[in-house]
């Protein structure tokens, strides 16, 4: 599974310092690349030993995506008009 690399959504309950502690993410619902699993909470979630990766993508169009998988060696997380998006997503 890619790894997340960076992201920028500190309210998340999964980000410290930049980093994805949740163990898998889903990405995206068209006609967005948004991080399903961002989660607004003040209480720390996640594994803090671990690193985020992607478990499933739902952003069939992408040139990363096969069979609903990310292929993509890594992602980064941030912020595109308010969302929090996959910001390595690239239409095939």
């Amino acid at each position: 599974m890619p790894l997340v690399n960076s992201c920028e959504a500190h309210a998340c309950a999964y980000n410290t310092d930049h980093s994805c502690h949740a163990l898998a993410i889903t990405v995206g619902d068209e006609p967005r690349a948004h991080c399903d699993t961002f989660f607004g909470s003040e209480t720390a979630g996640g594994d803090p030993v671990q690193t985020g990766h992607v478990g499933a993508c739902k952003m069939s169009d992408c040139e990363h995506n096969v069979h609903l998988e990310c292929q993509a060696p890594g992602i980064n997380v941030g912020y595109v008009e308010n969302q929090v998006d996959c910001l390595t997503y690239a239409p095939a």
